[in-house]
């Protein structure tokens, strides 16, 4: 998420009420979260175990909660709770915005794009040409849609993503400041969910065709071509490339990758990476050849142990 201005690291310090280690002037152009960050951006930590990792990413400015070594050409916030203090940028820079209109004034829509009633529009979303939004669709703020999108009725595209910090009174959210983006010709059924990115961008592909009631996850980033049946969950921060074909409920974890053209079978639970041009079965998921053998062979265990009795 990038800052409508570039602030100075001494104003960001001011507006969350933290010290600060660097250069007064030094710049600040945005915050992202660790996977996403560039140089500019601000990046939280909140544990020991992660602090090499964010002080060594690409993010030029640290969030952190212990004063440690600043890394040359970096600065340091110092909070003694960073997750409070990202989340108070984040209603800072993209504090939310009430709507009471259907579409609202600032949402750009495209020629010979059709809206049915009772959609809702958010503020300063874009829609493209020639595309067909059904009734009872929700798209929040900030959204992108490219041209020759359908979404079919009941689908949301921009709820707040499911990020959560464990505390003694309960779950605090992260706020999602991030958006969805959907490319040219993507098709969406009814009743899908598309959360917002945190601080970056949920994106949907060129040419993706998306079945009804799929979940896909915050950040998670979705090449062209590719196929999504039926009641698939797909967890945050995925990266599935081009041409891959994932069939009904199966079931993605947060944070891997799924390489081009693979196959994910139906029923399927993938809690690791795949290649590309495979298929995969099962859960957990693994080749299907593989697991079909694995399958078969459990199948036999009785008669295997009626010989050994034998």
């Amino acid at each position: 998420m990038k800052f409508p201005n570039v602030h100075t690291l001494k104003n960001i310090a001011e507006i969350i009420g933290s010290k600060y280690v660097g250069d007064d002037n030094f710049p600040v152009h945005g915050m992202n979260e660790i996977h996403v960050v560039e140089p500019g951006d601000i990046v939280f930590v909140d544990h020991p175990k992660y602090y090499d990792k964010a002080l060594q990413s690409a993010a030029t400015i640290v969030l952190i909660n212990k004063e440690v070594d600043c890394p040359e050409g970096k600065a340091l916030l110092i909070s003694d709770d960073p997750f409070r203090d990202f989340n108070f940028l984040t209603r800072h820079f993209k504090p939310f915005q009430p709507s009471n209109v259907s579409i609202a004034p600032s949402a750009k829509i495209g020629e010979g794009t059709i809206i049915q009633p009772n959609t809702f529009v958010g503020n300063n979303v874009t829609i493209g040409k020639n595309c067909r939004i059904y009734s009872n669709v929700c798209i929040y703020d900030n959204a992108v849609i490219g041209d020759n999108v359908i979404i079919h009725a009941g689908t949301v595209l921009g709820a707040d993503a499911f990020y959560y910090k464990k505390r003694p009174e309960g779950f605090d959210q992260l706020l999602s400041g991030g958006r969805v983006v959907v490319k040219d010709n993507v098709g969406i059924g009814a009743l899908c969910t598309i959360d917002n990115g945190v601080t970056g961008d949920t994106t949907i592909g060129e040419g993706t065709k998306i079945d009804n009631q799929v979940h896909i996850g915050h950040d998670t980033i979705i090449g062209k071509k590719c196929l999504i049946a039926a009641q698939t969950g797909i967890a945050g921060c995925v990266v599935i490339k081009d041409e891959v074909t994932i069939w009904g409920q199966a079931g993605i974890a947060s944070g891997i990758t799924i390489e081009s053209k693979a196959v994910l079978l139906a029923q399927s639970g993938l809690g690791k990476s795949i290649e590309s041009g495979k298929v995969y079965f099962g859960s957990p998921a693994e080749e299907s050849r593989e697991k079909m053998k694995e399958l078969f062979n459990v199948k036999r265990i009785p008669e295997i142990l009626e010989k050994l009795k034998g």
